[in-house]
């Protein structure tokens, strides 16, 4: 069985090139596939692998500076949802844009999963999705509300587009495994939002927890892997995902002519050029080939 693990964690890395390499020579010497994206702010990714070359990528991970308590999520998979290793330097571990946030300094309440319902049932409580337009098309709460926005850098002008919304309420938020949540709730707080709360854990630990006859959850959650999709239990869901747009697809969208595997489907057939397709082209067949890229580096958010 393939485990899967989901990981994030704010700290201080002063140099984050520096461990790039050896990170990315312990995953690939382990078998370990997936992306892990280092920044000064921290590590984040999700990674799969056998338990022992699970076990010494997180080995290596809880050794690098500020790392040791880091918490990590696991799910199982039938097949390897990943065709390689990447190890990326980036400017934020999770896109944001606001220079002023800063998880370390204060974050919204944490609420266990268990006691999600109840807190999201008040009808004082304004429950709000964090995640992307694509993400919620899927799947999200009863009643939560859906920003529409297209990536995380769009959620504070959307806030604060909106903010009259949401008077005298308090907040709720959710993200997939709680790593947009630790930015979006320390921005509320930072906008003189007083109380606001956000799932311990993210949807992933909801849905692992909560019995499905007792779940406020509709769908499926979108997760940025082969898998694309979980439902209840954690088990693989139904969709598939276009590896141009990485927006899900649905059985049906995949016989429309516009789709081609890691090329295009009908919603982003005209975005992109020939130039770009084929480019698509090719890094469909390196990931066919399951090559293992030791780092990259990508400073573009």
């Amino acid at each position: 069985m393939i485990i899967v693990a989901a990981l994030y964690h704010f700290t201080r890395f002063p140099d984050p090139a520096s461990l790039q390499g050896p990170l990315a020579k312990t995953c690939c010497a382990n078998g370990v596939k997936g992306t892990l994206l280092l920044a000064p702010e921290g590590i984040n990714g999700t990674i799969a692998g056998t338990r022992a070359g699970i076990d010494a990528a997180l080995a290596h991970i809880r050794a690098m500076p500020g790392c040791t308590d880091i918490d990590w999520k696991e799910s199982p998979a039938s097949t390897m949802p990943f065709g390689r290793m990447k190890v990326r330097l980036k400017r934020e571990i999770v896109t944001m844009g606001q220079p002023d946030v800063d998880p370390t300094a204060s974050v919204g309440r944490y609420v266990e999963a268990q006691d999600w319902n109840a807190l999201i049932s008040d009808p004082d409580v304004a429950v709000i999705d964090t995640r992307n337009d694509y993400e919620v098309e899927i799947g999200t709460f009863v009643g939560a509300v859906d920003p529409g926005t297209r990536t995380f850098r769009d959620f504070p002008e959307w806030w604060r587009e909106n903010s009259h919304r949401f008077h005298n309420k308090r907040i709720a938020m959710f993200c997939t495994g709680g790593i947009r949540c630790e930015k979006s709730t320390n921005f509320l707080l930072g906008e003189g939002v007083s109380e606001v709360f956000h799932l311990k854990g993210g949807i992933l630990k909801y849905l692992e927890e909560v019995p499905e006859q007792d779940s406020m959850w509709q769908g499926e959650c979108f997760v940025f892997d082969k898998r694309v999709s979980l439902g209840h239990g954690l088990k693989q869901g139904v969709y598939d995902m276009c590896h141009a747009c990485r927006r899900p697809l649905a059985a049906e969208d995949r016989t429309r002519p516009e789709y081609e595997e890691g090329v295009s489907c009908h919603r982003c057939a005209s975005d992109y050029s020939d130039a770009d397709r084929a480019r698509f082209r090719e890094r469909q067949r390196q990931a066919d080939r399951g090559e293992c890229f030791a780092a990259q580096n990508d400073e573009a958010d």
